[in-house]
């Protein structure tokens, strides 16, 4: 057939010559008449180019309070590490820093997963709520510990929230936010994290003025603000929808029809039809499967289909990237690390850390789908690679004991300086790139692994941030700073190379069409294809528009 032969006339990349093993998969279900391509292009953008409502917007930016939870709660460990001195019984040893810093990521692990077997079966609000409940536990635990062993509990038990909010945000705004918008909305989870972050350096490093630095008690209202927003979000999430996908899925089309209408406000009747149809067909066999199906099938399924398999991996490497690159090191020990390198007031210093992240992720939103995922990524990945160099080589010239890091002089030279710099750079690139496009790769993931491919993503990113949370002081005494910071700068050149080979541009694909992309490998050739078929498909409807 004609069709068959365009659909095969598509270039590969390199990367792409996996797609060989998957070519009964490719025939069936992935290679479409160049008619057909051309109507899913016109059908879904035609709704999908309409404005969102501003109760899309409204609802993204309500759920996005499970990110300000999240980045509240992993933002105030870093003042205070600094500031708790004896309040637990005694100093905290390295090991115990590294220990209470590292049983929050172990909880979101836990939760990230529970999270990933619950979201499925009832639905993505449930386990947003129970995140909630789990914030304010855990938060109470932390304020009223006296003992390292009480605090651990309760840092491992706000993971269990910061988990499950982390991995099921981001996949319910992916669902809900129309393809035009949708790398925006996710964004606004980021930002909120990012928000969270900065918010908590800035009360850390105020109540780190409070009272006697030496037995001061100032760092428990810092970890206990951290139930309010908690308690806001299980209050607001009743006014939130489910997700349409959900809701078809379930078998609830007439309630998704509704959800539909209320974010797509200026689409005409036909328009949303042709969305549920288009709903429909894309999970008609997934609906079976994501209600009965056990999640060891679902994950054989993710392991044994390669193009499945091909979207998951890209998701998860661009999230292991965003972590092993080294940037929470510079979360969680931020001040601690400014108190090495001779800072008087570290937790303030800390401050330019969090505020550069928070500034740079609303750049991050207002570039991402003016621009698109892949270009931002390639661009900011190489600076981190490079500010990571530099930060080893300022190191060098750092006299730093490497046996108990103290540092050997009275004041900041000017590599503290040139280190404080090129950390603020660092930062910049992290949240203007990769920090977001690591949750944003929900969007590759089919809608019959979907929730489960989250779930792997997010325990993703929980493990790998384990590991930076509980190596990071001892890859310093035993690999030196410089090091440290030089094997973080190889895990970020690793990472531009992966970008600039493998990760295909979906930005403004609708999720139903992006399943296409990684039946042909890795699809970076195809995926520029469709994008330039789409941005021509586009003009030629805005012309016949103007012309009536």
């Amino acid at each position: 057939m004609a069709g068959s032969g365009r659909a095969e006339s598509y270039p590969r990349t390199c990367s792409d010559k996996d797609a060989k093993f998957d070519d009964n998969a490719h025939k069936i279900e992935d290679i479409t008449t160049a008619h057909d391509h051309a109507d899913a292009i016109t059908e879904l953008s035609g709704i999908e180019a309409t404005a969102a409502s501003k109760a899309a917007w409204l609802i993204s930016l309500t759920v996005s309070l499970g990110g300000l939870l999240f980045g509240y709660d992993t933002g105030y460990i870093s003042s205070v590490l600094v500031t708790i001195n004896t309040s637990l019984g005694h100093v905290l040893s390295s090991s115990e820093q590294e220990l209470v810093t590292s049983l929050t990521s172990g909880g979101a692990l836990v939760g990230a997963v529970g999270a990933g077997l619950s979201a499925d079966r009832f639905g993505r609000r449930m386990p947003i709520w129970s995140a909630c409940i789990v914030f304010v536990i855990g938060t109470v635990l932390q304020t009223a510990a006296y003992s390292v062993p009480q605090f651990a509990v309760g840092r491992f038990v706000v993971g269990l929230g910061v988990g499950s909010a982390a991995m099921v945000v981001p996949l319910y705004i992916s669902e809900l936010a129309p393809a035009k918008y949708r790398g925006r909305m996710i964004a606004f989870n980021n930002v909120s994290v990012t928000f969270g972050q900065f918010i908590a350096s800035a009360i850390g490093a105020g109540f780190a003025q409070v009272g006697n630095p030496d037995s001061s008690q100032a760092w428990r209202a810092t970890v206990g603000i951290g139930a309010a927003p908690a308690i806001a979000l299980a209050g607001l999430l009743f006014l939130c929808p489910e997700s349409p996908r959900q809701l078809v899925a379930h078998g609830k089309v007439e309630e998704a029809s509704k959800v539909l209408t209320r974010i797509y406000p200026t689409s005409t009747e036909e328009q949303r039809k042709a969305k549920i149809a288009s709903i429909e067909m894309s999970i008609q066999e997934a609906t079976q499967t994501m209600v009965d199906d056990s999640i060891w099938k679902s994950l054989r399924r993710v392991f044994t289909t390669p193009a499945t398999g091909r979207a998951v991996l890209t998701a998860c490497l661009t999230m292991a990237i965003s972590q092993l690159g080294g940037f929470n090191t510079l979360m969680y020990y931020s001040a601690t690390l400014f108190s090495l390198v001779g800072f008087d007031n570290a937790t303030a210093v800390a401050i330019t850390v969090s505020g550069t992240n928070f500034l740079f992720s609303i750049v991050n939103l207002v570039l991402v789908d003016k621009f698109g995922r892949r270009i931002i990524l390639i661009i900011t990945v190489l600076g981190m690679a490079i500010c990571m160099l530099i930060a080893a080589v300022s190191f060098h010239y750092i006299p730093i004991n490497p046996s108990n890091l103290e540092l050997l002089t009275d004041s900041v030279g000017w590599p503290g300086i040139v280190l404080l710099i090129t950390i603020i750079c660092y930062v910049a690139f992290y949240s203007s790139g990769v920090a977001t496009m690591g949750w944003i790769g929900t969007e590759l993931i089919p809608i019959e692994v979907r929730a489960v491919g989250t779930m792997l993503n997010t325990v993703t990113y929980w493990s790998t941030n384990i590991i930076i949370a509980s190596t990071f002081l001892s890859m310093m005494k035993g690999m030196t700073p410089s090091g440290a910071f030089g094997f973080y700068c190889g895990v970020c050149f690793f990472g531009w190379l992966f970008f600039v080979f493998c990760y295909p541009e979906c930005k403004g694909m609708p999720l139903e069409a992006i399943r296409e992309v990684f039946a042909r490998g890795f699809g970076v050739k195809f995926s520029k294809k469709w994008q330039r078929e789409n941005k021509h498909f586009a003009k030629l409807n805005g012309q016949q528009s103007f012309a009536h």
